[in-house]
Protein backbone atom coordinates (compact mmCIF):
# COMPACT_ATOMS: atom_id res chain seq x y z
CA UNK A 1 0.00 0.00 0.00
CA UNK A 2 1.50 3.52 -0.77
CA UNK A 3 -0.38 7.19 -0.52
CA UNK A 4 0.35 9.51 -2.92
CA UNK A 5 -0.43 13.09 -2.76
CA UNK A 6 -2.99 14.66 -5.13
CA UNK A 7 -3.88 18.27 -5.49
CA UNK A 8 -6.96 19.68 -5.89
CA UNK A 9 -7.88 23.06 -7.43
CA UNK A 10 -10.69 25.35 -8.97
CA UNK A 11 -11.43 28.26 -10.99
CA UNK A 12 -14.61 30.46 -10.66
CA UNK A 13 -15.42 28.91 -14.03
CA UNK A 14 -14.64 24.95 -13.48
CA UNK A 15 -15.01 22.07 -11.76
CA UNK A 16 -12.78 20.96 -9.37
CA UNK A 17 -9.24 20.03 -10.51
CA UNK A 18 -7.24 16.94 -9.62
CA UNK A 19 -3.50 15.89 -10.48
CA UNK A 20 -0.73 13.79 -8.73
CA UNK A 21 2.77 15.23 -9.10
CA UNK A 22 4.26 12.17 -9.26
CA UNK A 23 2.71 10.19 -12.11
CA UNK A 24 3.08 13.69 -14.54
CA UNK A 25 -0.06 14.36 -16.42
CA UNK A 26 -2.58 12.65 -15.09
CA UNK A 27 -5.51 14.45 -14.02
CA UNK A 28 -9.31 14.22 -12.79
CA UNK A 29 -12.46 16.32 -11.83
CA UNK A 30 -15.51 16.32 -10.22
CA UNK A 31 -18.49 18.51 -9.87
CA UNK A 32 -17.84 18.95 -5.80
CA UNK A 33 -15.06 18.36 -3.76
CA UNK A 34 -16.42 15.12 -2.66
CA UNK A 35 -17.25 13.79 -6.39
CA UNK A 36 -12.97 14.80 -7.20
CA UNK A 37 -12.18 13.06 -4.29
CA UNK A 38 -13.97 10.05 -5.64
CA UNK A 39 -12.79 10.13 -8.83
CA UNK A 40 -9.41 11.13 -8.10
CA UNK A 41 -9.03 7.87 -6.18
CA UNK A 42 -10.58 5.22 -8.84
CA UNK A 43 -8.02 7.25 -11.63
CA UNK A 44 -4.89 6.56 -9.45
CA UNK A 45 -6.20 2.96 -8.88
CA UNK A 46 -6.92 2.19 -12.83
CA UNK A 47 -3.51 4.30 -13.62
CA UNK A 48 -1.64 2.39 -11.23
CA UNK A 49 -3.28 -1.25 -11.95
CA UNK A 50 -2.09 -0.36 -15.56
CA UNK A 51 1.63 0.34 -14.86
CA UNK A 52 1.52 -2.82 -12.50
CA UNK A 53 0.08 -4.97 -15.31
CA UNK A 54 2.58 -2.98 -18.06
CA UNK A 55 5.35 -4.32 -15.77
CA UNK A 56 6.57 -0.32 -14.52
CA UNK A 57 7.99 0.37 -11.81
CA UNK A 58 6.02 3.03 -9.56
CA UNK A 59 7.45 6.25 -8.14
CA UNK A 60 7.91 6.30 -4.45
CA UNK A 61 6.05 8.94 -3.29
CA UNK A 62 6.99 12.49 -3.14
CA UNK A 63 7.12 14.74 0.44
CA UNK A 64 4.38 17.53 0.44
CA UNK A 65 7.50 19.98 0.79
CA UNK A 66 9.00 18.94 -2.09
CA UNK A 67 5.32 19.52 -4.01
CA UNK A 68 4.28 22.51 -2.58
CA UNK A 69 8.21 23.86 -3.19
CA UNK A 70 7.07 24.24 -6.46
CA UNK A 71 5.29 27.83 -7.44
CA UNK A 72 2.79 26.00 -9.38
CA UNK A 73 1.26 24.40 -6.79
CA UNK A 74 0.78 27.16 -4.39
CA UNK A 75 -2.84 27.41 -4.94
CA UNK A 76 -3.81 24.06 -5.12
CA UNK A 77 -5.03 22.03 -1.64
CA UNK A 78 -3.13 18.38 -1.44
CA UNK A 79 -4.71 15.39 -0.16
CA UNK A 80 -3.57 11.80 0.17
CA UNK A 81 -4.86 8.90 -2.45
CA UNK A 82 -4.11 5.46 -0.79
CA UNK A 83 -3.34 2.56 -3.50
CA UNK A 84 -3.90 -0.78 -1.95
CA UNK A 85 -2.25 -3.90 -2.79
CA UNK A 86 1.22 -2.41 -5.06
CA UNK A 87 3.97 -5.42 -5.11
CA UNK A 88 7.48 -4.23 -3.96
CA UNK A 89 8.98 -5.23 -7.15
CA UNK A 90 7.14 -2.59 -8.75
CA UNK A 91 8.33 0.11 -6.91
CA UNK A 92 10.61 2.27 -7.50
CA UNK A 93 14.16 3.18 -6.24
CA UNK A 94 14.16 7.07 -6.65
CA UNK A 95 11.89 9.97 -7.91
CA UNK A 96 12.20 12.96 -9.47
CA UNK A 97 9.70 15.83 -7.50
CA UNK A 98 10.72 18.28 -9.63
CA UNK A 99 8.90 16.68 -12.37
CA UNK A 100 5.21 17.58 -11.43
CA UNK A 101 3.00 18.10 -14.13
CA UNK A 102 1.40 22.08 -14.99
CA UNK A 103 -1.80 22.54 -14.27
CA UNK A 104 -3.71 20.58 -16.56
CA UNK A 105 -7.04 20.32 -15.10
CA UNK A 106 -7.79 23.70 -16.45
CA UNK A 107 -7.41 22.97 -19.65
CA UNK A 108 -9.77 19.39 -18.99
CA UNK A 109 -13.00 20.58 -18.12
CA UNK A 110 -14.34 21.22 -21.72
CA UNK A 111 -12.49 18.20 -23.41
CA UNK A 112 -13.40 15.10 -24.68
CA UNK A 113 -10.96 13.48 -22.54
CA UNK A 114 -8.70 11.88 -24.82
CA UNK A 115 -11.21 8.64 -25.08
CA UNK A 116 -9.19 7.43 -28.09
CA UNK A 117 -5.51 5.67 -27.50
CA UNK A 118 -6.78 5.81 -23.48
CA UNK A 119 -7.23 3.10 -21.17
CA UNK A 120 -11.24 3.10 -20.29
CA UNK A 121 -13.34 1.22 -17.77
CA UNK A 122 -16.62 1.07 -16.13
CA UNK A 123 -16.30 1.34 -12.11
CA UNK A 124 -18.29 -0.18 -9.73
CA UNK A 125 -20.95 3.09 -9.91
CA UNK A 126 -21.29 2.59 -13.65
CA UNK A 127 -19.25 5.79 -14.38
CA UNK A 128 -16.55 5.83 -17.12
CA UNK A 129 -12.75 6.40 -16.12
CA UNK A 130 -10.31 7.12 -18.71
CA UNK A 131 -6.78 7.50 -17.92
CA UNK A 132 -5.19 10.26 -19.90
CA UNK A 133 -1.87 12.21 -20.57
CA UNK A 134 -2.70 15.63 -19.81
CA UNK A 135 -0.75 16.09 -23.42
CA UNK A 136 -3.44 14.72 -24.79
CA UNK A 137 -5.55 17.10 -23.80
Amino acid sequence: MASYIALIRKDADSDFGVDFPDFRGRVSAGATLDEARRMAQEALEFHVAGMIADGQELPIPSSLDAIMADPDNHDAVAFLVTVSEIPDSHRASQCNAASASPPAHRRARNKPLCLLGSGRRESSRGRLIVSCNSDDL
